[in-house]
Formats: C-alpha cells, sequence, structure tokens
C-alpha cells in the first residue's frame, strides 16, 4: 500500500458502486479474473491500465451492458441485471444523433423517459450551460468540433439525472489544448454534481490530475494491482496540480508499476 493510499484510507466515503468477484471469459479467454471494486459516492475513480486490461468490458459491466460470468455489481446496494436510469454512459466516439440539434441530442433520453417538452428543454438547457455550449442549442453535430459534439454526450449523460457517470476514455479524440480544458471542467463537475463517476483512461497524468482514487489493473487476466487515492493537492486549484510534488510523484509511482506490461 502507497503512502498516498494509507494516508486516505480512513476517509474514504461509502461506495455508491461494488464489483465482487467479476470473471468475464470469451471462449477459452480469460479477460477478467475475481476482480472486486468499491467506487466511492460523489467521488471520481478511474480505471487506469495498459490496453486489454480489461477497462472498458468493466465498465461496460457496470452499465449493464456486457454480462459477466461470474460475480456480481451492486449500485446503491442493489444488483445490476442490465441498463438501468440509475447509471448513465459518456461514449468515446460521441454517438449523438446526427440529424437531431444540441438541444434534442441532450433531451433525448429525458424524451424516451416521457418527460414533458417544455421539462425536458429546461433541463437540457441548463446543462448545456454548464458544459460550455450555451448559444450552440439548435447547432447540428456536423456543425460542431469534436470536443464540442463530446461537451454534448456529456450533458446528455448529466441530464437524466443519473447517479453513476461512467466514461470510456471520453477525451481520447480531441486535442492536447481541448483535453485539459475538458479535465478542469470534469473536476468542477465533480465537486457541484454530487454524482460518481467512473472514467477509463490509458492516460496516467489525466487519471492522477482528474481522480479521488485510482484503480490500476494489470493485463491478461484483468485484476487490481494497486488502489490509489491522491489527496494532498486536491485544494490547491487546478491550475497548481500539475506542479504539485505529490502530483508528479505518483505519476512517477504508477509509471514504475505499469512499465513493464508496456508491449
Amino acid at each position: 500500500m502507497s503512502q498516498t493510499e494509507m494516508h486516505a484510507a480512513e476517509s474514504v466515503p461509502e461506495s455508491a458502486v461494488s464489483t465482487r468477484n467479476i470473471s468475464k471469459n470469451y471462449g477459452d479467454v480469460e479477460a477478467l479474473r475475481d476482480l472486486s471494486l468499491e467506487f466511492p459516492r460523489g467521488q471520481l475513480t478511474s480505471l487506469l491500465g495498459p490496453s486489454g486490461c480489461g477497462k472498458t468490458t468493466l465498465l461496460k459491466i457496470i452499465a449493464g451492458l456486457l454480462e459477466p460470468t461470474s460475480g456480481e455489481v451492486e449500485v446503491n446496494g442493489k444488483t445490476v441485471t442490465g441498463p438501468g436510469p440509475d447509471r448513465a454512459f459518456v461514449f468515446q466516439d460521441f454517438a449523438l444523433l446526427p440529424w437531431a440539434s444540441v438541444i434534442r441530442n441532450v433531451s433525448f433520453g429525458l424524451e424516451m423517459r416521457g418527460v414533458a417538452k417544455s421539462e425536458r428543454e429546461d433541463i437540457a438547457e441548463r446543462y448545456i450551460r454548464e458544459v460550455g455550449l450555451a448559444g450552440f442549442e439548435h447547432s447540428y453535430p456536423h456543425e460542431l468540433s469534436g470536443g464540442m459534439r463530446q461537451r454534448v454526450g456529456l450533458a446528455r449523460a448529466l441530464s437524466v439525472d443519473a447517479q453513476v457517470l461512467l466514461m470510456d476514455e471520453p477525451f481520447s479524440a480531441v486535442d492536447e489544448q481541448t483535453r485539459r480544458k475538458f479535465q478542469e471542467d470534469l473536476l468542477h463537475l465533480v465537486q457541484n454534481e454530487n454524482k460518481t463517476f467512473i472514467f477509463v483512461t490509458h492516460s496516467i497524468e489525466e487519471a492522477v490530475y482528474v481522480s479521488d482514487q485510482i484503480a490500476i489493473l494489470l493485463p491478461r487476466p484483468s485484476r487490481v494491482h494497486e488502489i490509489i487515492r491522491p489527496s494532498g493537492f486536491r485544494e490547491k486549484g487546478v491550475d497548481n496540480i500539475r506542479r504539485d510534488p505529490e502530483y508528479l510523484d505518483i505519476v512517477d509511482e504508477i509509471w514504475a508499476s505499469l512499465r513493464t506490461y508496456v508491449e
């Protein structure tokens, strides 16, 4: 256990999501083995590890999009048997409706739940503003940059008021400048939205920057190698995190753990 993990262990809040002894096989291929994790309520947990370590597979099992070979997932104490309104998924490839405006895309989940048009548009407009897209309500996906389209996807996930947001490498398709702005915005969302975020990334620096908890997964088959809970630099402001000695030390610590597994 790292010093960072030990320092924060006593203050970990209750879990919103629990995975217990999750295994997933594809024929003879063992993708996940006996994987157990706790995801603290109201915090962001990153799933970090090399390609092929099962991060997205685990995320889809939590979402109810894949069934585990064995084990179970609980969300707020209830066993997951499929997709549900308590979870929302932010996809890597935006997954927007190309024929629908921004406000229609953001409100689409509410529309499917039968929410009245005026109410769902009020909710959609709130989250469009929150992700920085005010003024683009009536634009279409083809008129937006990649970063703006990803903001639409995030606003859509927020609008349905799910308690758990599942994010599958949501910033991987944008340039570095946009990615950094997204990371800052994500920190503000975690602080303000009182939701539980589960975030898949390949980037060590990104994981340390945005996370309250980092689960490091190792491949073939996927299993939990270490849990790290950054703590010391969280109150220093988004502009200072990357210069903080603890941030740099944790990045180096994680790289030392993973470098052997990089092909």
